[in-house]
Formats: C-alpha cells, structure tokens, sequence
C-alpha cells in the first residue's frame, strides 16, 4: 500500500515556473514507477512523465518535453516535478500516482494509487 499527497501547486504567471512535489508512504516506495498525469476541466487525465523506480528511465509526454522534469529521492521517498516555461495550457488538477514493476506507461489505468491531486493555474 502506497499513500501519495501532492503539494507545491499555485497560481503564477505564464513563463514562470513550478516544483512540485509528491510525498510517499510506506517502505516499498523504492520498488514503484511513479507517474505525474494532470487534468484539466472537461477534459480527460493526461499523461506528463514518469520515472522508473531506480530513477534511471524517464519518458515526458511531448507538450512538456524541455520544459518539465522529473526527479525522484528514495531516501527522502518523495518525487518531483519541475515546470519552467509553463503555459496556460499548463493549467489542471496535477497528480501523482504510484506502480509496481519497472515497465514504463502512460496509461492512467496502469497506476493503482493515486494522490489528491494539486491545482497549477498559469494566467497569461
């Protein structure tokens, strides 16, 4: 079992930039994929990025390629997001979600804990 709580969202201005974070419970933390996905209103979950459990494999979705990045500190059992350059096509509800085994995906449907999610807001 994996509990996830997001901050760090908020309201800036286009071109600013972001980190977000996800804190992690539980001791297996090291052992799962993380994923960050985002939703904006009236439309469906978006893949942003993800990286493997060790941290050595991380894949963006084209939108935020170049321009976010995602890191993770198992001793800290937290993972991030950066976000520079954002848009305001940036805006959504960000989250963080967790899943076993060390095979990459951006199907929302492959991650089995999620956390609350975080509001990101870029006014232009």
């Amino acid at each position: 079992q994996v509990q996830l709580v997001e901050s760090g969202g908020g309201l800036v201005q286009a071109g600013g930039s972001l980190r977000l974070s996800c804190a992690a419970s539980g001791r297996t933390f090291s052992r799962y994929t993380m994923g960050w996905f985002r939703q904006a209103p009236g439309k469906e979950r978006e893949f942003v990025g993800s990286i493997s459990a060790s941290g050595g494999s991380i894949y963006y979705a084209d939108s935020v390629k170049g321009r976010f990045t995602i890191s993770r500190d198992n001793a800290e059992i937290t993972v991030y997001l950066q976000m520079k350059s954002l848009k305001p096509e940036d805006t959504a509800v960000y989250y963080c979600a967790a899943k076993s085994g060390v095979y990459y995906s951006a199907s929302a449907g492959d991650y089995a804990y999620w956390g609350q999610g975080t509001q990101v807001t870029v006014s232009s």
